[in-house]
């Protein structure tokens, strides 16, 4: 194994190749997908961001044959699943298990029942089946909730009800799509930690769908941009931070298409500040060496991995001169500085 911008290269559980989706109507064709192909290694956490109507819970859906592309296919575990029949596919589903934003629980059922459904419908006996759920809602921390109805519990718990029912199925990898838009940012918080206990506890590969970059930064190592269909940028979440490279990235990073108007100075550019840099000292030093003030425009501090790195968007002088140099200062004390094109309206 390799390792690729501070991550380790994993061997891939899923390789998508070449993947279009076209939907037909009676009066027009809608390409949710057009031409994808990525790799998500054994045992990672990746995420798939889009904004809404990108076309990325459509690509979730295609990683199962829930929906089959109308190009392209994809492989997990070497399997070609354009070649599998529907027994084959209903067979490998079962290693594959999804959550959801809304939940999906059996509102008459308990708690512990909910956990036991999926185990049922396999042929699993009725007093193994409640084991196993028994033991996934005590990783869940819902112990004292089996006898409990859907209705009676929280936003957060009825999601981790759901991640217990997933698990009971020994899976080899969770598709997550959107499983946290529907809760409060702290709840949110404890899910991903859920998530990623999981990840390590047992290895299993989990693919988040998203529409949040906060949620990709808490947990993910790598990501995949989204865009109107189109594949726009991945690599590891490190990478995207720091330097995106397409429009979609610029914008779910530092909102790269909100432009600034009433500024004299068109000249703008980020800085990304690691753990051991901090912002007022930098700043404030480069100011008083260049003799000249800047204006700042975004300034906000990420989690990415457990480090903390910021960033910052700075408006520059007028005077070239002057902005070169004070560009020169920041890359001399090895902070990672990029120009930003059209951040400042005329």
């Amino acid at each position: 194994m390799g390792r690729e911008g501070g991550v380790m290269e994993l061997e891939p559980i899923i390789r998508i190749e070449g993947v279009s989706k076209t939907f037909s109507g009676k009066e027009n064709k809608v390409e949710a997908l057009r031409g994808i192909s990525l790799e998500i290694g054994r045992g990672d956490i990746y995420g798939i961001i889009g904004m809404s109507g990108a076309g990325k819970s459509t690509l979730v859906r295609c990683l199962n044959f829930l929906e089959r592309p109308t190009e392209g296919t994809v492989f997990v575990e070497g399997q070609d699943l354009s070649q599998l029949g529907e027994k084959q596919l209903r067979k490998l589903r079962t290693k594959i298990a999804m959550i959801f934003q809304n939940f999906n629980l059996l509102m008459q059922r308990t708690v512990l029942d909910n956990v036991c459904f999926p185990m049922e419908i396999v042929g699993v006996s009725k007093k193994q089946a409640r084991e196993k759920a028994r033991e996934y809602l005590r990783i869940v921390e819902l112990s004292d909730k089996e006898t409990a109805y859907p209705a009676q519990l929280s936003g957060g718990q009825k999601q981790r009800v759901a991640i217990a029912r997933a698990l009971a199925m020994d899976p080899q990898i969770l598709l997550c799509d959107e499983a946290t838009s529907a809760l409060d940012p702290t709840t949110t918080k404890s899910i991903l930690a859920l998530l990623k206990e999981i990840n390590a506890k047992y290895g299993i590969t989990i693919v988040i769908i998203t529409h949040s970059m906060e949620v990709v930064q808490e947990v993910c190592s790598r990501v995949a941009i989204i865009d109107a269909g189109l594949l726009a940028e991945h690599g590891t979440v490190e990478e995207v931070f720091t330097a995106p490279k397409s429009r979609a990235a610029r914008k779910l990073v530092f909102q790269g298409e909100q432009k600034v108007s009433l500024m004299k100075s068109r000249r703008c550019v980020r800085i990304v500040f690691t753990e051991n840099s901090s912002f007022e000292p930098v700043i404030a030093n480069m100011v008083l060496e260049c003799k000249a003030s800047v204006n700042i425009l975004l300034a906000d501090t990420k989690d990415i991995g457990g480090i903390a790195r910021g960033q910052m968007v700075l408006q520059l002088p007028e005077d070239d001169r002057t902005a070169e140099r004070m560009i020169t200062y920041l890359r001399d004390r090895n902070l990672t500085v990029e120009e930003l094109k059209d951040y400042v309206d005329e």
